[in-house]
């Protein structure tokens, strides 16, 4: 193995070449990165990023000199636009080639859009760097009327950053309740309560018939004024280039437990990646910073036991992701089943203070944490174990006696 390729210059694709040049490989590795920045941390794009707070330098993922002593290739500004697996060739957009013994897919996801919103005067999606500060310049001075389509994490965290910055916000989701596919309807609402203390107009059960040039039409005929518009209705496995590659896609590529793609030497890692969790025994696909930073790095150790003829290792974690909206902290464990039995066991969802946790099948799938750190990170040793639901009850009890 003498060149490794990674195709994605975000996190994912940064870990694994981390570790591969931690584990004593000198051999060559190109990153191909279809933006032209160096890899930076995303989290903060929808906050103090785009608050202002931050500037672009603030959220570099390494400092020049770090990166430059990984002694990588760049092909920034360059995207894939097909893989050859027999012959081991990534095909980039310019029209050039790149060869390789090792593959690291790492290609992310890409915003998904509306029919028909580009006819609004300021529709923006957040994605990218360059995502936010369009974004930024629209909302900074206060003022306007932001609409935003989409309830989820991004969504509101755009809610939030933008009701900071003294707009008039307003979220318009289909779902019955925001926050419905990470945490349950129940829970989303309890977290999303806080938007309404801030003065966030939040719409469930709507649906858009129509954007035009500065409002959204609904579905029952009400018009919603839009100075700027933005759509957060969650992203899909960036994908396409691996059209015809003879890849298992299937929402992402399709991997092993140990996030091999079926083919010698080709992992896959990030959002694009959808593989099989032992711990949970199902198959998911995880959007958070966290996954995408430890499977960039159990990409990098595999491609070292896949070189030097060693079992390589399975990725079963403990999903985690973490949200800031205004002043609270939201924090989740685990990985929710659809029909979990949902319990309050510190706190109360009225004081805006609250842990819960989630079971299915006897077993905690689990913890969520509103502005409760102490009580939620614990819980990570026990969903390792299959605690069972009415032990992490006794759990936590013992953690707020």
């Amino acid at each position: 193995m003498e060149h490794v390729v990674i195709v994605g210059a975000s996190l994912a694709g940064l870990r694994a070449a981390e570790t591969l040049r931690g584990s004593d490989f000198d051999g060559r590795i190109t990153m191909i990165g279809g933006e032209t920045h160096h890899p930076y941390d995303r989290p903060p794009l929808s906050k103090r990023l785009l608050s202002g707070e931050w500037e672009p330098d603030r959220i570099a993922l390494r400092k020049p000199d770090q990166m430059d002593g990984l002694d990588l290739t760049w092909r920034t500004g360059a995207r894939a636009v097909g893989l050859d697996v027999e012959s081991r060739t990534v095909l980039v957009g310019d029209g050039t080639h790149v060869e390789f013994d090792g593959l690291v897919i790492a290609t992310g996801a890409d915003p998904r859009t509306l029919p028909g919103q580009h006819a609004h005067d300021s529709a923006h999606v957040l994605r990218t760097l360059d995502d936010s500060l369009a974004l930024r310049a629209e909302i900074t001075d206060g003022g306007k009327r932001v609409v935003v389509i989409g309830a989820g994490f991004i969504g509101l965290e755009v809610a939030a950053t933008a009701r900071g910055l003294g707009n008039e916000v307003t979220v318009l989701e289909g779902a019955p309740a925001p926050l419905m596919r990470g945490l349950g309807a129940e829970m989303g609402a309890a977290v999303a309560a806080i938007h309404d203390d801030h003065g966030v107009d939040v719409r469930c059960g709507v649906s858009v018939a129509a954007i035009a040039g500065r409002h959204v039409e609904l579905a029952d005929g009400t018009t919603v004024d839009a100075d700027v518009l933005v759509v957060g209705i969650g992203v899909g496995p960036a994908v396409d280039w691996l059209d015809g590659s003879g890849l298992t896609i299937h929402d992402g590529v399709v991997c092993g437990p140990d996030l091999g793609v079926g083919h010698d030497g080709i992992f896959a890692a990030g959002d694009v990646a959808r593989w099989h969790n032992p711990l949970f025994d199902e198959a998911m696909r995880v959007e958070h910073w966290t996954n995408a930073a430890e499977q960039g790095a159990i990409v990098g150790s595999n491609l070292i036991a896949w070189r030097d003829g060693e079992p390589t290792r399975a990725y079963e974690p403990v999903p985690f992701f973490w949200s800031e909206q205004y002043h609270h902290r939201i924090q989740f464990l685990g990985r929710p089943a659809g029909d979990d039995e949902v319990r309050v066991v510190a706190g109360s969802v009225g004081d805006r203070k609250f842990a819960a946790l989630y079971g299915s099948g006897g077993r905690l799938r689990g913890v969520l944490g509103l502005d409760m750190p102490r009580l939620v990170m614990p819980f990570r040793k026990h969903l390792e174990q299959r605690i069972s639901f009415d032990d992490a009850v006794d759990v936590a009890a013992e953690l707020t006696s």
